[in-house]
């Protein structure tokens, strides 16, 4: 039996251990989930939804726990992962609405003697991939709202944080889900492969990587499956001139280097119209430089670490060859991809982790790898643009589409970027444009592969069937 040891991102120290699931026990996990499907899609959606209440009042008394989980496996903040569980919780208490989520449509005499009605259904047995940065709130996005609708879920999330959750699905225990309704394996490629293969899956959810998401995605059609794959992001943040102030830079701030830059929806490149950018930059260089790396554990910390050296190493990569190409580094000040490199190596306090100090670079050109590609690390890119359309064309010069947010005082620069920036979610003020769980969560673009997106009504739609039945009553 293969075991798999999680360690605390910022010291290193082991947590815990999780049994890595070979081919023959994801099947296993789908023979138990099948097996209770039946059974569990008899019980009336009423009292499935009952037992998503029971859920959601447990996950609320536990949620400090479940956010030290996070913050220990992930080494995100206590305050990031407390705001993690909460929106977490909130799909939860969204799955809690299926008895009218599931509503269908009537129409009587549709023709003449006839009546038509449209019902939703369960699919059957249902699947979650899950990556590394939202321990509690992606599965929570997921296998609630699959369950509430009457399928049967198996959950296999990323290998360098599964214990959170393992955490989940104890709760579920502990509120009287029946035996096989939700169910979990370990594992990494292999394990997710063996998943979505499975004859008896009828959907694939799944978030990560752009290139793990089409695949993903050509799998799952393949064995004509349904699948909502959820893929990477360059999220771009629009500031105009007006809106250069105290309450914009904290914003970006938050937006860029929270999480350690580890979030789909991270501000990554922002764009300024000039003359924004003169005023600006010095304000997020000033910000960044008073940001405190630690553990997230600790009282005081503002950013933790990366969630490996891997992940460490390939951010370092893309700060020495931004500095060696010419880029303008404000932050940290040191000249050199030798030196720069060396900045990006300190740890915090004497900690073990992986940890990474927040980098700025200004005047960089949009057409570069450090404006183009998702570092997933809390690198910051200042793009200067002459007007509001030059910098709408580069944000959707992207070839990722997830989020993208402008902050001004003037209503018509805001509707004009709305209405034609080329994204899933809009920010207007905001740093982070991340939908509450009754609206849909997504991209467009290569930041999803499927047609339905995550939570709201979408996510309802997704792990139903609608069955129309026409009715002719001659005799």
């Amino acid at each position: 039996m293969t075991r798999l040891g999680v360690h605390d991102k910022a010291t290193r120290e082991l947590i815990g251990e999780v049994h890595v699931a070979q081919r023959e026990d994801a099947s296993r996990a789908i023979a138990a989930a099948r097996e209770a499907f039946d059974g569990w899609r008899a019980v009336p959606v009423v009292e499935r939804a009952r037992v998503l209440f029971r859920y959601a009042d447990a996950l609320e008394r536990r949620r400090e726990e479940l956010a030290l989980s996070v913050s220990r496996e992930n080494g995100k903040t206590l305050a990031d992962a407390r705001g993690e569980v909460r929106r977490g919780i909130e799909a939860v208490e969204f799955a809690c609405g299926m008895p009218s989520l599931m509503m269908g449509d009537a129409l009587p005499d549709i023709a003449r003697g006839i009546d038509s009605v449209s019902m939703r259904y369960p699919l059957g047995v249902c699947v979650g991939i899950t990556p590394f940065n939202f321990p509690a709130m992606i599965p929570l996005w997921m296998f609630p709202i699959a369950i509430a609708a009457g399928n049967t879920f198996v959950l296999k999330p990323s290998p360098q944080t599964p214990l959170t959750s393992e955490l989940l699905l104890a709760v579920a225990a502990e509120c009287g889900f029946p035996k096989g309704v939700v169910g979990i394996v370990h594992g990494g490629p292999e394990t997710a492969e063996a998943l979505i293969e499975h004859p008896d899956v009828a959907a694939v959810s799944f978030v990560g990587s752009s290139q793990a998401a089409k695949m993903v995605q050509e799998r799952a059609v393949r064995a004509h499956k349904r699948v909502q794959a959820l893929g990477g992001a360059k999220n771009y943040l629009i500031v105009m001139p007006d809106a250069v102030n105290a309450t914009t830079c904290e914003a970006v701030i938050a937006a860029a280097f929270g999480g350690a830059g580890q979030r789909c929806l991270a501000g990554s490149v922002v764009v300024a119209v000039d003359p924004a950018g003169d005023a600006l930059a010095p304000m997020l260089v000033e910000a960044a430089s008073q940001l405190r790396l630690g553990a997230g554990t600790d009282d005081g910390t503002q950013m933790g670490p990366v969630v490996s050296d891997e992940a460490l190493a390939r951010i370092n990569g893309y700060v020495a060859r931004a500095v060696t190409s010419g880029a303008t580094l404000c932050h940290p000040e040191r000249s050199g991809a030798r030196s720069a490199e060396r900045s990006r190596r300190t740890t915090a306090d004497g900690l073990g982790g992986a940890f990474a100090s927040p980098v700025i670079f200004d005047r960089v050109d949009p057409h570069s790898e450090l404006a183009r590609d998702e570092i997933f690390g809390p690198v910051l890119a200042i793009v200067r643009a002459a007007s509001l359309d030059e910098a709408i064309d580069v944000a959707n010069g992207s070839r990722y589409g997830n989020a993208s947010s402008i902050f001004t005082r003037d209503g018509g620069s805001a509707r004009t970027f709305a209405s034609r920036i080329d994204v899933g979610m809009v920010g207007i003020n905001i740093g982070v444009a991340a939908p509450m769980a009754f609206f849909p969560f997504g991209g467009v673009k290569d930041s999803i592969f499927g047609d339905l997106r995550c939570h709201g009504k979408d996510a309802v739609a997704f792990y139903t069937q609608q069955r129309v039945t026409i009715t002719r009553w001659p005799f």
